[in-house]
């Protein structure tokens, strides 16, 4: 199995490189664009701006929280999106209790009004399972290759066609290692995510790539999943940057 490759951004970045990586993904041939709903920050605003600039892209949120937004606040909220090309990606946030049946509750009722595909993000086994059993597909992050093709096997045992996208935080410059690692120590610090390294029996460190391992680990990942999305890490965060990483992994992948 070699899985599609997509590329995901943080909705921090903005409409206009939103835009600008989405045209630039679509002409690499890459899968998707996967864009990071933040407080302050609105995926779907982002992915509106992909979605004028691409024709073929797939466009997807990694993802919604549904402790602050409603699955009638997301539909309105993607009304002018292609349906067709959309998946509304969602997650628990920042809920601590019956947060599994709150995004099943989400799952439900937003896949009965959109003909958009709509999967959950799931770190642990409780969520990996009500989103095989409820929704088009699971999320999953911070994985090591085999750790994720383990949890892709549980899912399908649940739901056989059930598609299985995995983040993998990804610098394609050596400027950008200071990066990654701040962003792989932030995440090792969050609990859910400390529990689900020690869960997993890695280190945060072990879940992400770098810059001289791009060819070896791209091909690992996508030997695992269905869609392994490439969560840009770059020095700067500029829109030269992006699209320089995506320079990279074209080549990476030729």
């Amino acid at each position: 199995m070699t899985a599609a490759l997509s590329i995901g951004i943080a909705a921090a970045a903005g409409a206009d490189v939103g835009a600008r990586v989405a045209a630039a993904a679509e002409a690499a041939g890459l899968h998707a664009l996967w864009v990071n709903d933040t407080p302050g920050h609105d995926a779907l605003a982002v992915l509106a701006a992909a979605a004028g600039a691409t024709e073929r892209l797939v466009l997807a949120t990694g993802v919604l929280p549904i402790d602050r937004r409603t699955p009638d606040g997301i539909l309105a909220s993607a009304e002018a999106l292609p349906a067709d090309r959309l998946v509304l990606g969602i997650g628990s946030g920042q809920l601590r209790t019956g947060a599994v049946a709150r995004v099943t509750d989400a799952a439900t009722a937003l896949r009965a009004r959109t003909r958009a595909r709509v999967v959950v993000g799931a770190l642990g086994p409780k969520m990996r399972r009500a989103a095989a059993a409820e929704s088009d597909g699971l999320l999953l992050s911070w994985l090591t290759p085999q750790i994720a093709a383990t949890q892709a096997a549980q899912a399908r045992e649940i739901a056989p066609a059930t598609h299985v996208a995995l983040y993998v935080r990804a610098a394609a410059d050596p400027a950008a290692l200071r990066a990654i690692e701040d962003e792989t120590a932030r995440y090792a610090g969050y609990p859910a995510y400390a529990a689900n390294f020690a869960r997993s029996g890695v280190a945060a460190a072990d879940t992400v790539i770098r810059p001289e391992e791009l060819r070896d680990r791209i091909a690992a990942y996508r030997a695992s999943v269905d869609e392994v999305v490439l969560r840009v890490i770059t020095a700067s965060g500029t829109v030269d940057d992006h699209l320089r990483f995506i320079d990279a992994i074209a080549d990476a992948v030729a």
